[in-house]
């Protein structure tokens, strides 16, 4: 575990994505609380992923207990918890980055969100104290539990209001093996969840679990 690396809290890490996304980025070196409302479930979930991997850095909590040991948080509640977990972790989280990666799609019945996008509302929840980006909605979970320490065929579209906290994300994504763009402000995340809806579609339609995005045509030696 490198020291120079920020400490993450993925809030609500024990669904579906969040424990790819702690194995992806305690592979790669950082320290990674696993949070839930149950500090039991987040307790099986690190031991679990400690065991699999070989390594002591993977430790569970209660979400605001996690909250408050971490540098950066990654919120990876389902769409009917988002709401309530901003509103019960809002003063532990100020003066921190909190990567929203909620997609409000219904699974069974896939239509394009509403607006404010939801890491617009976790902006609007949280105040200012606190840089809000949103990221990883795209990312099949599937994809992140297999061939650790190898590139995953997904891109990783990065909105955020302040290019700080988006620089910070996309390095988590390129260290857990994603190649990430900045995609604009927070507003632009509405249409990041409505590609969700995409995929979930194209999913049942080929027969499959891990449609993703890929972005061509970028001048990367331009970026700023």
């Amino acid at each position: 575990m490198s020291s120079d690396k920020p400490i993450l809290a993925i809030l609500g890490g024990t669904g579906k994505e969040g424990p790819g996304l702690a194995a992806r980025w305690a592979h790669a070196g950082y320290k990674v609380f696993i949070g839930s409302r149950q500090t039991e479930k987040a307790e099986t979930t690190a031991q679990e992923l400690n065991t699999r991997l070989g390594i002591l850095s993977v430790e569970g909590l209660d979400n605001a207990s996690a909250a408050q040991r971490a540098d950066i948080c990654i919120l990876t509640v389902v769409q009917a918890a988002h709401e309530e977990a901003l509103r019960s972790l809002r003063d532990v989280l100020q003066g921190k980055v909190l990567v929203d990666a909620t997609a409000r799609v219904d699974f069974r019945d896939v239509r394009p969100p509403e607006l404010p996008a939801a890491a617009r509302q976790a902006q609007d929840i949280l105040g200012p104290g606190v840089k809000v980006a949103a990221a990883f909605q795209n990312v099949p979970a599937h994809a992140l539990k297999k061939n650790l320490g190898q590139p995953i065929d997904t891109d990783v579209l990065v909105c955020a209001d302040d290019l700080e906290a988006a620089r910070a994300v996309m390095r988590l994504a390129e260290d857990g093996g994603m190649r990430a763009f900045y995609a604009g402000g927070l507003d632009n995340a509405i249409v990041v969840e409505g590609i969700t809806g995409l995929l979930i579609s194209m999913n049942k339609y080929y027969g499959t679990k891990t449609a993703s995005i890929a972005i061509t045509g970028l001048n990367l030696a331009e970026e700023r």
